[in-house]
């Protein structure tokens, strides 16, 4: 099943030859097309987690529906393939179904909508965006319940849908699916918005092709793609290594009581320089949301993208290096579940991904080590009906610490998202009735090393109005791993104070959680590993921590420093102290997890967290059997 692209005019794009000056013309202008989209989107949309945090990713393909600039990566080959219909002038197509487009979006909170840009009767280009509604229905506000057993729980699912034909919007569907919605004014924008930032592409693509000519803007996406692989193999050349590399993490809990559940991965380059991810070993789904079906194709993209971050930001990210990568992910694991196993909870096992990249590529370069800390995308969310009896909804996400790097410390309170941004305390006061009490740097929560890893970030909700809110987070049991000797950053944690003044830990993934009007949550989320051998820091850095708040008078001494009283360093006892702290240290360690083994872990689990463990995970047998039967029609 594949869809059927109908064009008016056939004929084929000629091979040109461009100089570089008209080739950079092209990429910049397609860059800078890429960013209008952004803006569009942001001044057009009306929910806060799109319009203030950025939670979106555009797109622009060329005709082979190829990313050539954008932040996500292609998905639409996966969408073509779950298309069973034609594709024409004018059409704009909607879908928010992981099962209908293999992955190719994951949750569905996530509106994609895409279209392809004709020009003179054919395509020359493909634009495309994705945004997260605030809320798809489903049985909690914000579509993200932690103990659904099935994606129908989990709010309206849209197969791939022709929402405009030849030009015009099939307004009947568009209601009905508003009419699932909560806010549905909200969703109504953000899908006007992400249409408006599709049509801006087509407009700067048309325009660029009308300049140059069509074949020299084809020939530009095609060597712009070219450029990306030739950058990529060298890097895949010097930083994957021939023989198998092999890493797992877990991500903690599913919500229910159940975890950690394992993700394990290997990693080697092959005979022909290509990068073989294998994810052989990773534990079943889940029979709750945290499940994440994983494209390979996005696999790749995320690849992409931490690996040009980190060895070399200059490289154009796109998919022209896709076919030096093979990803595969075993059928009915928690990385690709069977259907109807629900996913709304994502995001917990994506943040893992990266950890994942991070501990397997290093191996083959520990100079170019990171630590952990790209562990989650922790969400909040509040809703209820205010004084004046209106539905008030918000959904929020939040930032940790960045891992220690090679190149310096990590960020502090961040996204694992680089174009994320935080919701500003003054929005949030303005819209929604609540008051930011607390807004700050967790000090200490960043793993200690050469290059601290980043804090986490203290953010104190203060309800102005009774209500329910929902905590995801991850990382309160394992850690976010130290490297070359950082030791791992601090572990998050919830806890709600109510308005007489007792205090509640609250659990890291939870729904239906009653608050009252002064009740205060704190959102404390976790903290990056740390890089680097931390009695190797300068000690004017580690004092110049203490000064700025991001590490305690007493934290110092984890990287060996002493202060005076001042603040100052006092060099004598700090050189003593170094020394005994390394003399019972011993080796660095590769990586530092904060623990031997799993059931060490959970064996200190109550006394450090105050929680009872998880209990070991329970698999249900028909996705098993399924996925075996997939398997062997395979084969």
């Amino acid at each position: 099943m594949s869809a059927n692209i109908i064009q008016g005019n056939n004929k084929k794009f000629n091979k040109v030859k461009l100089d570089l000056v008209t080739l950079d013309l092209i990429e910049n202008a397609l860059k800078n097309a890429r960013w209008e989209m952004d803006a569009v989107l942001f001044r057009t949309a009306m929910s806060p987690g799109i319009r203030e945090q950025h939670d979106e990713f555009p797109m622009i393909a060329n005709n082979d529906g190829k990313m050539v600039v954008g932040q996500f990566g292609s998905f639409i080959y996966g969408f073509i393939e779950g298309y069973d219909g034609t594709i024409e002038e004018g059409d704009i197509f909607l879908t928010n179904d992981p099962y209908s487009c293999r992955g190719a979006i994951s949750h569905l909170p996530d509106w994609l909508v895409l279209m392809p840009i004709f020009k003179d009767h054919r395509v020359i280009a493909w634009s495309a965006m994705f945004g997260h509604m605030t809320d798809v229905g489903g049985k909690v506000p914000g579509s993200l319940p932690v103990d659904a057993n099935q994606i129908y729980e989990e709010g309206i699912m849209i197969p791939p849908t022709k929402i405009y034909k030849k030009g015009k919007l099939n307004s009947e569907i568009l209601e009905l699916i508003l009419h699932n919605c909560r806010l549905p004014e909200w969703n109504r924008a953000d899908f006007n918005a992400l249409i408006a930032a599709l049509r801006i592409a087509e407009k700067r693509c048309i325009e660029i092709a009308e300049r140059f000519g069509d074949d020299y803007f084809i020939e530009a996406m095609e060597q712009m793609l070219d450029r990306n692989k030739r950058a990529m193999s060298a890097i895949i050349g010097m930083f994957v290594p021939e023989k198998k590399a092999y890493f797992e993490d877990y991500i903690c809990d599913d919500g229910i009581g159940m975890g950690p559940y394992k993700v394990a991965c290997t990693l080697h380059r092959d005979k022909n320089g290509v990068a073989v991810f294998d994810f052989e070993g990773t534990d079943p789904q889940s029979m709750s949301s945290v499940n994440f079906m994983l494209n390979e194709e996005m696999f790749k993209m995320f690849l992409g993208a931490f690996t040009i971050n980190i060895f070399d930001p200059q490289i154009l990210f796109n998919d022209g290096f896709y076919d030096l990568v093979d990803v595969r992910i075993p059928a009915g694991t928690i990385l690709k579940p069977m259907k109807p196993a629900s996913l709304s909870s994502r995001t917990h096992m994506l943040g893992r991904i990266f950890d994942i990249m991070g501990g397997l590529l290093g191996q083959g370069a520990p100079d170019a080590l990171n630590a952990a800390g790209f562990s989650d995308s922790p969400h909040f969310m509040y809703s209820g009906y205010d004084k004046h009896g209106e539905w008030f909804q918000l959904y929020q996400i939040g930032f940790g610490g960045i891992p220690g790097r090679p190149v310096g410390d990590g960020p502090d309170g961040h996204s694992l998202w680089p174009s994320f941004t935080n919701v500003p305390n003054e929005f949030l006061e303005a819209y929604f009735p609540l008051r930011i009490d607390t807004y700050e740097s967790i000090a200490d929560s960043g793993g200690a090393g050469l290059h601290r890893g980043g804090n986490g970030i203290r953010l104190g909700y203060r309800f102005l109005e009774p209500g329910e809110i929902s905590i995801h987070d991850d990382r309160w049991l394992t850690y976010p791993w130290g490297v070359n000797g950082g030791t791992p950053g601090g572990r998050s944690n919830k806890i709600l104070r109510r308005a007489d003044g007792t205090e509640e830990l609250m659990p890291a993934k939870k729904d239906h959680i009653k608050v009252e009007k002064d009740d205060v949550l704190f959102f404390n989320t976790w903290g990056g590993g740390g890089w680097g051998d931390p009695f190797k820091r300068p000690a004017e850095k580690v004092a110049l921590d203490v000064e700025r708040g991001l590490v305690s008078f007493d934290g110092a001494k984890r990287y060996g420093v002493v202060l005076n009283e001042d603040g100052s360093v006092d060099n004598d006892e700090t050189e003593k102290l170094r020394k005994k702290l390394a003399d019972e240290r011993g080796d660095v360690k590769l990586f530092d997890f904060g623990f031997t083994s799993i059931e060490e872990l959970k064996a200190r689990c109550k006394e450090e967290t105050s929680f009872d463990p998880p209990k070991a995970p329970v698999f249900q047998k028909w996705h098993q059997v399924a996925a075996q039967k997939l398997r062997e029609a395979a084969e």
